[in-house]
Order: C-alpha cells, then structure tokens, then sequence
C-alpha cells in the first residue's frame, strides 16, 4: 500500500500565486533594506550546536531543533550516559549540528570569521527560512523566513532612527493596518531590576515579563512565584505592571540606577529624532513591559504589533553579541520582518497588488510540428521584448488547450493553422474581451512595443 505524502507539522507548500506574494514581501523589504545602505549576505541552514546553545536562553534552546550525526551516531556514547536517559547528556554525543534559530547569532559567527575582509560600521541584511520546534499555531510556525538587517560596528543612536524607519518604509508600502512601534530598552528593564531587588534573577524577570500579552498580570507573576521571587518582590513588580509609567515617571523610579537612567536617556534621543523626522503611518510607543526574552540584548528593543494578530517584527541593540566568538567590543543593532505572520495579515486584509504582470500573456496553441516551427521564431521575439509567453507543448484537443490558457489567466491566445502559415498571418484571439482578429506577425509583434 503506497504511503500518504505528508509534511510535518509547522512547515508549508507554497502554490505559485503564494510564491508571487511571498516575493513581492521579499522584494519591498530588500528594496528598502538597499535604499539604507544595506549589503545581502547568506549564512548555511545548519550551523555548529556549540554556535546556536548558549545564545537564546534555556527556553530558545529548548526549540533549536538538533541534527543527529551521520552514521552511527550512538557510537561514541557508553553505556552508562545511555542508561541515565538523560536528553541534554546525551544530545552532545549524537548531535554536533543544528538548524540555525535565528539569523542573528550566525551573523555575529559571520562578522567574527569574516572580520579582515570587512568594513565597519557594517550593514547587512540576510533573507533566509530558520527553524524552531515551536508548538504550532496560527501565525507560529516551525520553518518560516526572516528578514533581517543589522549595523555592526557603532554605537550611535542613529542607527535605531534609520530601523524604525525601515519599519515605517516597509509597512507603509506593504499596507500593513494599525500598526505600532513599540520601544524600550534593556537598560529601563535592568535598571527596575536594580530598584526591585532582583539583578540577580534579571533573565528570569524578562522572560516572564515578555510574556505579558499571552498571559496576562497574574500570569507574570504566578511564574516569578515559581521562580522564587519573595512577596515583597512581587508586590513590586505587580505595582510596577498596573502603573505603565511614561519615561518621565520612571525617571523618578529609577532616581537610584544609573543604568536604568542610561537607558531612558537613550530612548529619549531616539525618539525624539523620530518625532522630528516623522512618520509616514506607524505609531511609536514606550512600553515598559516590552522584554523580548532573548538575552543577548543591551540596549534598545522593538516590536511590532497589529491589532488582532501576533507580533510581526522585533529587534534590539546588542553590545557584545560577537565576544562569545573572541571578537570583543563591536556593539550592533538590528531588526527581523517577520515575513510569515506579515503574509497572513496581507492576505486577511486584502492588501496584495494584482499580480497579472506575473502570468503568461500570450500562448500559443499547438497544432502540430510544422505549426510549432512557424510560430517558434515569434515567441522568442516576444520573450526578447520581455513578454511572458508559452506554447503549449503537446498536440491535443483544442478545447484542453484553451482550458489551460482560461486558468492561467492569459490574455492572447494565438493559433498558427494551414490558412494562416500560408498568408504569414497569425489568428490572436483577446481571451480576457473575447475579440478575435487576423493579423501579420509583425502587426502581432508590434503590439508589445
């Protein structure tokens, strides 16, 4: 019995009309991307374990999904490791690679394998599927694309103005509605550490916290609670989460943390550089409970909601993300479009553009061998001019041949019979009015001019 072709969970096949939004996404990002100064580079799907473990938190790690080693993978692992039936043991004996779970932490093993050949500031961006074993859900999948762009190399505050911008440039093109900006910094949320009493358990504070929209306030603090946080903690941070202080209320909050000062000075400056510059269609708003549970972040953090859906962009501002690969100092910035999550929001809202430009404008039916050879020369000529066009490639049933043509959408059908070979003529026949007409070839070529 022949088996049921399947797909695992979380990933998807994508038809040629989903193929043509999906690069239409691709090619507003990429274009904006390059009209900031970006350079493209790719990095492989799988890199060292060693690489990705480590980066993302014991949560991210969890979802990086392992490949076993080639061969006999249990080779190398005794008897005893095997009897504990302990997975974390024992992934590093059968695993050495992964699938990347991310494009920023290959980018900074990039940098630091690349570093002679490159010039800094550095600004690339990176268009590539990553992978997660996430439970899958609407708008959560295990394999989907991000489009990334980091600055590598600088510190300044303007490259988080030319991010949010970017954001603001993409989404306006690509109609996304109601959306918002939403900006903190790691340092407001290192700083509330210090005042809470907590530096010591500042991962666990943002991981939870990051949480916020999901589960809610008594969520937030239920976890902490598990995590051994004391009343008193508690009763503040459940304080702080009912407030959501403007920066001018923490300011006074954080009166006793230089760094959380730090960091609503920084916000401070991005945004007002924002407000000058303006907007085209993005809201920009301070959240204070905006965490982004990846450890690696620093300094500002971003992420992009639409009302109604999950979020669909994030970033943040990394200090020393490349000193785990022995590069240490070169602080950078980035942003990651979720393309995924912006497709489905596309699609629900009706915001794509008509793709006609895409499909087969002409085709020409096939009568047989000498038809074919008379009406080859002319779709070349056509397909020089730049035209999108096809014959059909087998001799059958005229009535096969135009039900094709009618479900890809083609506009001119040509047909090439004894009459017309015989008057160098071609019979067109608009598809999409229903007229039908004889004409030259070169009349019929002059058409696409």
């Amino acid at each position: 019995m022949a088996q049921k072709p399947s797909i695992p969970k979380g990933t998807r096949d994508f038809s040629p009309v989903e193929m043509k939004r999906r690069n239409y996404i691709f090619s507003v990002i990429t274009k904006v991307f390059k009209r900031y100064g970006f350079e493209q580079i790719e990095t492989p799907a799988m890199e060292n374990l060693s690489t990705l473990m480590g980066k993302y938190g014991d949560e991210g790690d969890r979802l990086i999904f392992k490949i076993l080693n080639s061969g006999d993978y249990l080779k190398k692992v005794n008897d005893k490791i095997l009897q504990e039936k302990n997975s974390n043991q024992l992934t590093k004996y059968i695993c050495e690679k992964a699938l990347r779970y991310d494009l920023t932490v290959p980018f900074a093993r990039y940098v630091v394998m690349h570093q002679n050949d490159i010039t800094f500031p550095f600004k690339r961006f990176q268009i590539q599927p990553v992978w997660r074993a996430d439970r899958p859900q609407k708008g959560r999948y295990r394999e989907f694309y991000q489009c990334d762009a980091d600055i590598i190399g600088s510190d300044s505050l303007l490259n988080e103005v030319d991010l949010i911008k970017i954001f603001d440039d993409v989404l306006t093109e690509l109609k996304i509605p109601d959306y918002t900006i939403h900006i903190n910094n790691r340092k407001i949320l290192s700083g509330l550490a210090e005042v809470f009493d907590i530096a010591d358990k500042i991962i666990d504070f943002t991981v939870a916290v990051d949480k916020l929209d999901k589960v809610g306030n008594e969520g937030v603090l239920k976890e902490l609670a598990q995590k051994g946080f004391t009343e008193k903690q508690l009763d503040e941070i459940a304080s702080f989460l009912q407030e959501e202080p403007g920066l001018a209320q923490l300011k006074n909050r954080l009166s006793t943390s230089e760094t959380g000062l730090k960091g609503v000075e920084e916000l401070e400056e991005v945004m007002n550089y924002v407000t000058q510059i303006g907007l085209k269609s993005a809201k920009l708003k301070f959240d204070v409970t905006l965490a982004r549970g990846l450890n690696y972040y620093t300094g500002a953090i971003f992420e992009v909601k639409v009302k109604d859906f999950p979020s669909i962009c994030g970033g943040g501002r990394y200090d020393d993300l490349t000193g785990v690969f022995g590069v240490k100092g070169l602080s950078g910035v980035g942003i990651s479009f979720g393309a995924d999550r912006i497709y489905d929001i596309m699609l629900a809202t009706n915001a794509f553009p008509d793709f006609t430009q895409d499909q087969t404008e002409v085709m020409f039916v096939n009568f047989g061998k000498q038809e074919t050879a008379y009406c080859l020369p002319v779709l070349f000529a056509l397909r020089e001019k730049g035209i999108n066009a096809e014959l059909y490639p087998d001799n059958v049933k005229m009535k096969k041949q135009m039900k094709f043509a009618n479900e890809k959408g083609v506009k001119y059908v040509v047909m090439a019979g004894e009459n017309e070979m015989k008057d160098d003529t071609l019979t067109v026949k608009n598809m999409h009015e229903g007229s039908q007409d004889t004409i030259s070839k070169n009349e019929f070529l002059k058409m696409f001019n």
